[in-house]
């Protein structure tokens, strides 16, 4: 069979059938035109924390952009959908574009919080229904695992790198390029996805997997046994090297060079000899302690020989927090025994199926590991799968919508609104502070009364030393209005958002809540919105 070339999925056909069969609606009852306002936000922040950051706003930006249905789209659609509509309605299809909707948007890497609108859409209602499930999709993934990767990297300090390993464990290819890339704005320091290597400039990182040492069983399947010096190119007897260092690192660790196991041995050095100045080898496959250090310590020596420093090891098993230690102290030994020292500062890898929980529990027991590389828990945020992100409806024609609902959490704030956010002098975010849209801006140094949207006794004063006003208008006039910082301007900035929160906002163990306030404006427009759409009971 031939097969079709890889088609972009995120096109205007990737949306639910109810958002084309509500586009047919509007337009069958003349509706399409009216101008609407739909805010894109969500109700609670992810893995019991108190804070999100918010990605995905280019790939939306970008989606927009490029928002067109094709021929062959309408051409499924009129098969798809009910014979008895109207072929003009397919004919309009072709015709849509975004020029006539506008976007405002917190910038992507910011700190969000519950119920602040990450988005806001105006445009006619049929463009601004037909986008929902399309940004929605391109939102939650993305700002649930760079939140994710965020609190893994925080749970340890800060130095220690972290990589992900996700690929093979994500929801499909595009789930696992999506990993990868908002992994990397979230703070990790690589990936071992090559493709979003290419793509998106992060580093790739990586060594070999225990196939490569299970498929050597003896040092006579060694076909290469020399490696030339790195300085003076001459031939060494690398083979010989490493058995010879190995009776001496196994004299200084108190082991016995019977204990190793030749065919792990045999596929250390032959993959030294392939990767000379990028040694890293897994040591699990057999016995960490008795086989797989000492044999990495012989080649280490032996690289050191021929003028060749190694980088480290990875444990994939095992107990970490014990391992690692072991590992470092064994290090020191060899380091000292043979006038070595770089060799104590070896880099120590740790993957194994790492969570969140099993970070702060390394933290807790006191380890030696100087890099994580972290995949399933991470890229599937198997904590918690999925954020809930919304899109409601909050205006049309100038007139307020809300909706309404007997859990108050999902009670909607109806009409346009500004968002700041008040910070004190240390640079540290006080609280969010929404207003309507024609409401003057708050000032700083001057004091602010902000109520909660739904708590009638909750309100408080708030002198803020500064004020940032969050939105930014992206789309407008059939453009993105603003230059796109790179990824990694992205990434320094979300790293540098999540400082400007207090720590206890940032603990893992219940953190104290953020506050999002709402002017008293705002708060008594929506409870009279409120108390207007409840039906009135009769009791009888």
């Amino acid at each position: 069979m031939e097969t079709e070339p890889h088609l972009n999925a995120v096109q205007p056909l990737l949306t639910d059938l109810y958002q084309l069969s509500m586009a047919y609606a509007y337009w069958k009852s003349g509706k399409h035109q009216e101008e609407a306002v739909f805010d894109l936000f969500f109700r609670k922040n992810p893995f019991g924390g108190e804070y999100t950051l918010f990605a995905g706003l280019e790939d939306c930006l970008k989606f927009i952009q490029n928002y067109k249905f094709h021929t062959s789209d309408v051409d499924y659609l009129r098969k798809a959908m009910p014979a008895y509509m109207e072929k003009e309605f397919f004919d309009f299809l072709l015709t849509i574009d975004m020029s006539d909707v506008k976007i405002y948007a917190i910038p992507e890497g910011s700190v969000v919080f519950p119920r602040t609108p990450l988005l806001r859409v105006e445009g006619p209602i049929l463009k601004a229904q037909l986008i929902e499930t399309t940004l929605l999709t391109l939102i939650n993934y993305a700002s649930l695992v760079t939140t994710n990767a965020v609190r893994f990297r925080a749970a340890t300090g800060q130095n220690k790198i972290f990589h992900e390993f996700g690929l093979r464990r994500a929801q499909g290819p595009d789930g696992g390029l999506s990993a990868s890339k908002y992994c990397y704005i979230g703070g990790f320091n690589g990936t071992s996805n090559v493709l979003a290597g290419k793509l998106y400039g992060i580093p790739i990182r990586g060594t070999h997997a225990h196939a490569y040492i299970s498929s050597y069983q003896s040092l006579d399947e060694l076909k290469f046994q020399d490696l030339p010096d790195r300085i003076s190119s001459e031939i060494r007897p690398f083979s010989r090297l490493c058995l010879t260092y190995l009776d001496g690192v196994c004299s200084t660790l108190g082991s016995s060079a019977l204990q190793t196991h030749k065919g792990e041995l045999a596929a250390f050095i032959s993959y030294a000899i392939a990767f000379p100045s990028d040694f890293l080898a897994l040591v699990d496959t057999y016995d960490v302690l008795k086989s797989g250090l000492p044999n990495f310590l012989a080649v280490a020596l032996a690289l050191h020989e021929c003028s060749y420093k190694a980088i480290g090891l990875r444990l994939d098993s095992g107990d970490l927090a014990y391992l690692s230690s072991k590992v470092r102290l064994n290090f020191v030994k060899i380091a000292q025994k043979f006038n070595l020292p770089y060799i104590e500062h070896l880099n120590i890898v740790a993957s194994n199926d790492i969570n969140e929980d099993t970070l702060n529990s390394l933290e807790n027991q006191g380890h030696s590991i100087d890099t994580f590389g972290i995949g399933t828990h991470l890229v599937t945020c198997q904590k918690q799968p999925a954020l809930g992100c919304v899109y409601k409806l909050v205006e049309l024609d100038k007139i307020p919508r809300i909706k309404l609902s007997q859990d108050i959490e999902k009670v909607t704030i109806p009409g346009r609104k500004n968002l700041y956010r008040f910070f004190d002098s240390n640079g540290e975010a006080l609280c969010d502070f929404m207003t309507r849209i024609d409401e003057p801006a708050p000032k700083a140094g001057k004091r602010i009364r902000c109520r909660h949207p739904f708590g009638e006794t909750k309100r408080a004063n708030v002198t803020p030393t500064s004020v940032r006003c969050m939105y930014t208008l992206y789309w407008a006039n059939g453009r993105i209005q603003e230059t796109l910082p790179t990824w990694e301007e992205v990434r320094t900035y979300a790293l540098g958002q999540i400082e400007t929160l207090r720590k206890d906002h940032r603990r893992n163990l219940n953190p104290t809540p953020y506050k999002v306030s709402v002017s008293y404006r705002l708060y008594d427009y929506l409870h009279e919105l409120w108390m207007d759409n409840i039906p009135i009971g009769e009791i009888s």
